[in-house]
């Protein structure tokens, strides 16, 4: 099987070491990478330091597609404000038959293709403002996914595993489809926990439920999740921002099934850690916004749904990175 992993950062690295160390007799592991990383790559290999442990895992790499020839998996694990650029090389990758897993954070530019409810078909500007994205890759090539993991790069190639091997799978159109249940197959033979969902909508907007709060609010106030929940003024906005988007996944079929304050509790046994954003902040990247916080306010405005604390929040944090000249 070939597969091909777009996007060599702490999730696309994390699931590329995975795969290659464990079934790297079974698979043709390839990479799309640029600069410093396809350097560190292509003269050091994959690295990855996991549970006191590092393994050295080797792949090809290219920054040209071309030299990787299409594939029967192409792993999308990127920014989501590098996607309007990253999604012309993913296209190159494709055959008629292949599929893209899409392990990226927030609402993605698939999200309302098949969903039925009141936004079928909805387009969302804010992710994919002019359509390129669907039109390169369609949703029906899509596999979506949620990771549940916590990992850095603390160098161009080097993967650092914090954390979970969790990896929730699910076809765009719903259901579960033969495609998805032999990738979640192979993932669980590459070690990690691969579950498949009738309705990954679902899971997707049960974790931006708690990404769209702590990572703003982090990048805002430099402070780690449990101090941001530890402040009752900051919590209570928190609370608030997360019960209008509860009501927004309501009304789009997408319910979370739980309280704010059940879900803090959750948050709090992660303990003292830096949420992506805050760690993008601090290391000079881009913000993502769009697709955390940006999508979920258009959704809002569409169904008619007041978003003030969502508002503000979107506000505050867009015109930080335009300061800091990450926005």
């Amino acid at each position: 099987m070939r597969i091909c992993v777009v996007g060599m950062g702490a999730i696309g690295g994390w699931m590329a070491a995975h795969l290659g160390h464990k079934l790297g007799e079974e698979i043709a592991l390839s990479a799309v990478a640029r600069g410093a990383t396809l350097a560190a790559l292509q003269s050091q290999g994959l690295r990855m330091d996991s549970g006191g442990e590092r393994i050295t895992v080797p792949l090809r790499v290219s920054d040209r597609p071309e030299d990787l020839g299409e594939q029967d998996l192409v792993v999308l694990a990127v920014k989501g404000p590098a996607l309007v650029d990253v999604a012309p090389l993913v296209a190159r990758l494709l055959s008629p038959h292949t599929r893209v897993l899409v392990a990226m954070n927030g609402v993605p530019w698939w999200f309302f293709d098949r969903l039925e409810g009141p936004c079928q078909g909805l387009h969302l500007k804010s992710v994919d403002p002019e359509g390129r994205i669907a039109a390169l890759i369609p949703s029906d090539r899509v596999i979506g996914s949620v990771i549940h993991a916590s990992c850095a790069t603390p160098e161009p190639g080097l993967v650092r595993h914090v954390m979970g091997m969790g990896i929730i799978l699910g076809d765009a159109s719903g259901g579960i489809a033969a495609p998805v249940q032999g990738l979640a197959d192979l993932m669980t033979r590459a070690g990690f926990h691969a579950t498949v969902s009738e309705r990954i909508q679902k899971d997707i907007w049960y974790k931006l439920w708690g990404n769209m709060t702590m990572n703003p609010i982090s990048a805002l106030t430099g402070a780690t999740c449990d101090r941001i929940l530890d402040d009752e003024l900051v919590r209570g906005f928190v609370t608030a921002v997360m019960r209008e988007a509860s009501a927004i996944g309501d009304a789009i079929g997408c319910g979370v099934g739980q309280t704010p304050e059940e879900r803090h509790a959750v948050t709090r046994k992660l303990g003292a850690f830096k949420t992506s954003m805050l760690q993008d902040l601090e290391a000079g990247r881009r913000l993502e916004l769009d697709g955390l916080v940006g999508s979920v306010r258009e959704i809002g405005q569409h169904m008619g749904l007041p978003t003030p604390n969502i508002d503000a929040m979107l506000g505050l944090t867009r015109l930080l990175a335009q300061v800091r000249g990450v926005g």
